[in-house]
């Protein structure tokens, strides 16, 4: 056995003694590549406009967007396949029997989300809007669309969130990494975000997965909505999926750096300053300072 061999057989090796590391029963986990390239399909249907690579006419318009639903939708076909069979058995069923289902369910996941289009561009509009207000550096809505990392932060998360809704594993949570990665903004795809938000700034903002957050909020960059320590099952593991993070009624606005912790509420029409630490609840039209 030359070197190379035995080295597969120590890297067989770990794997068998470590379980818990999740095999892809289809062959292949969804790969980052044709993530981005799923979203950035998704964004051109959105806003044709911006982000097509081809010069979209008006004429024109409704072949283009016909044409990249359904490179969005044979795409989003493939990536739901990955997702929902990594890990996962036929419960025996034959082959078969397994693909005719799974189609099935692989078609209407895709239909909900396609459906789901409209509603996205508008949320996204209302948070283009929001940031344009918010922000006298902002020359007009397309500068928003294009150059501001907070925004293109809520394109990834608008778009993963509606997959999240749907319990679609992996997916969701590539998607918001993948913007993560781009701007420095790390939004869990299960947080609830209400229309007219804004994030000025954005790097280093982080918001956690049972966040909720109403409309018209506006928070700055090194804001974190996160947990504070996890409670443990009888085995010493976190306990998952339990509300942990905060609850940021409307109308309120968080400064720079500011760390709010736990299921506690701010109220609306509130302000955090800059540099605060809080742990507790904050009532309505509050101003909260060092």
């Amino acid at each position: 056995m030359n070197y190379l061999q035995q080295l597969i057989k120590k890297l067989n090796r770990i794997d068998s003694t470590y379980p818990f590391i999740q095999k892809c029963s289809s062959g292949i986990f969804p790969q980052w590549k044709e993530v981005d390239e799923f979203v950035s399909t998704c964004k051109q249907i959105l806003f044709p406009t911006y982000f097509s690579t081809d010069i979209v006419k008006s004429v024109a318009l409704n072949d283009f967007l016909l044409s990249k639903l359904l490179e969005a939708k044979s795409n989003l076909m493939v990536l739901l396949k990955k997702s929902f069979c990594y890990g996962c058995d036929d419960h025996g069923l034959n082959n078969d029997e397994y693909d005719e289902k799974l189609f099935s369910k692989l078609l209407m996941e895709v239909e909900v989300f396609l459906d789901s289009l409209p509603t996205i561009k508008e949320m996204l509009i209302t948070d283009a809007h929001a940031t344009f207000l918010g922000d006298p550096a902002a020359k007009n809505h397309g500068e928003v669309i294009l150059c501001y990392p907070g925004f293109l932060a809520m394109m990834h998360y608008r778009i993963a969130h509606q997959l999240y809704v749907q319990n679609v594993p992996i997916l969701p949570r590539m998607m918001t990494e993948l913007a993560h990665s781009k701007t420095g903004i790390d939004i869990h795809p299960g947080a609830t975000i209400g229309p007219y938000f804004a994030m000025d700034h954005g790097t280093g903002i982080v918001i956690g997965e049972t966040t909720i957050i109403g409309e018209n909020v506006k928070i700055y960059q090194g804001v974190t909505l996160g947990a504070k320590s996890f409670p443990l099952d009888e085995n010493g593991n976190p306990v998952k999926g339990i509300p942990r993070h905060p609850i940021v009624e409307d109308n309120v606005i968080i400064y720079a750096n500011a760390t709010i912790l736990g299921r506690v509420r701010i109220g609306q029409n509130s302000i955090i300053g800059g540099n605060t630490w809080i742990t507790t609840d904050v009532p309505p039209n509050s101003k909260v300072t060092i």
